[in-house]
């Protein structure tokens, strides 16, 4: 089943921009969407930038959770 969806003209462009010749349109969302193949990333970050990004998202989950549990709280009061 095909489905259709209406797209502000910008973001029309910005993925097209972004289609590679052998893709569909559908192809480059999917692409564009999901998270990138562990493989491309090899090399990227270096061992400090990847200890620290570790150390980042580590303290941003948990601010997070306490967060969530403030808007939990107020939602019940």
């Amino acid at each position: 089943m095909t489905k259709m969806i209406r797209v502000p003209d910008e973001y029309h462009a910005w993925v097209a921009a972004h289609n590679r010749d052998d893709e569909t349109m559908f192809e480059t969302l999917r692409r564009l969407t999901r998270e990138p193949d562990p493989e491309e990333l090899v090399g990227i970050l270096s061992s400090e930038e990847v200890e620290e990004a570790r150390a980042a998202a580590e303290r941003f989950g948990g601010r997070d959770e306490d967060r969530l549990e403030r808007a939990r709280e107020a939602f019940e009061e």
